[in-house]
């Protein structure tokens, strides 16, 4: 059976209205089974870098806590910031040393914290799946690049290109054929697959709720069919919807069509 664990952490985010997480997470637990879904208690507060080249670090670490104490098999994680899905996956029973991650983004999350413009730990997200980055956060051992398929990733600041070497990638017309995404991952040989989903993959004209927003991106229908299709190829060990922002209780209602899409979609 398919659990949600709800994990509003905004302070991953270098957004100005980063807490905006907070209402987005809520909005989308709303619409989730009450009796299959945990809300977690995370940090209010900024936190502190302690030293190191990432904003909000000690809040990261205890979200990172709590987020260990609660994964099971099947969990689909409801952010928050993206950078959730490192945590989750640093907590995933069975380890991921059978796991492919495909990285639904419009952004790169390449970014080290000497790189990065903000020291905010979602623009390294991807970076610390790979096992780079701040050693607190970074997975060890990462996720090999050859069993990393980013999707959809559009906008990239210039220190993030050298860093797509190795990657698997599929644009937003790839996905125009809906196999395309299970023959990328099948092809990394992985038995197993975590599916992350920062909501701004998708175009904006389908989804305002997001806080940096960018152009031609996916539709909820050639996501949902294309995860639909992965599944059927391999088994999906988790997943992360993210990244949602709303400005008001009236946007959340008008996006929730497009979210609760993508839900079905990965349980």
């Amino acid at each position: 059976m398919v659990r949600f664990l709800v994990v509003p952490q905004w302070q991953g985010s270098p957004a100005a209205r980063a807490m905006l997480l907070v209402d987005g997470a809520s909005a989308i637990a709303g619409d989730l089974p009450r009796a299959a879904t945990t809300v977690l208690d995370v940090p209010v507060e900024a936190g502190e870098s302690l030293g190191t080249g990432v904003r909000r670090l000690s809040a990261l670490r205890r979200t990172r806590e709590l987020v260990a104490e609660s994964m099971t098999a099947d969990t689909v994680v409801i952010g928050g910031d993206c950078s959730v899905t490192v945590a989750a996956l640093d907590a995933l029973p069975g380890g991921t040393d059978d796991i492919a991650v495909v990285w639904c983004d419009a952004h790169g999350d390449l970014h080290s914290p000497e790189s990065s413009p903000s020291g905010a730990f979602s623009g390294m997200a991807l970076r610390a799946v790979l096992g780079e980055g701040e050693p607190q956060l970074a997975l060890s051992p990462g996720i090999p690049r050859n069993r990393v398929v980013a999707v959809g990733m559009r906008t990239l600041d210039d220190e993030e290109v050298p860093v797509l070497d190795g990657l698997r990638r599929l644009s937003v017309t790839d996905l125009d054929r809906p196999d395309a995404l299970a023959e990328a991952v099948a092809a990394t040989g992985a038995t197993r697959v975590w599916v992350h989903i920062d909501v701004d993959v998708l175009d904006p004209s389908e989804m305002t709720g997001v806080s940096d927003a960018a152009p031609f991106g996916v539709t909820p229908a050639a996501l949902s069919a294309s995860i639909r299709a992965l599944r059927e190829r391999v088994p999906l060990a988790g997943a992360t919807i993210a990244g949602f922002a709303p400005r008001s209780p009236a946007d959340a209602v008008d996006d929730l069509s497009a979210l609760l899409r993508l839900v079905g979609a990965v349980a």
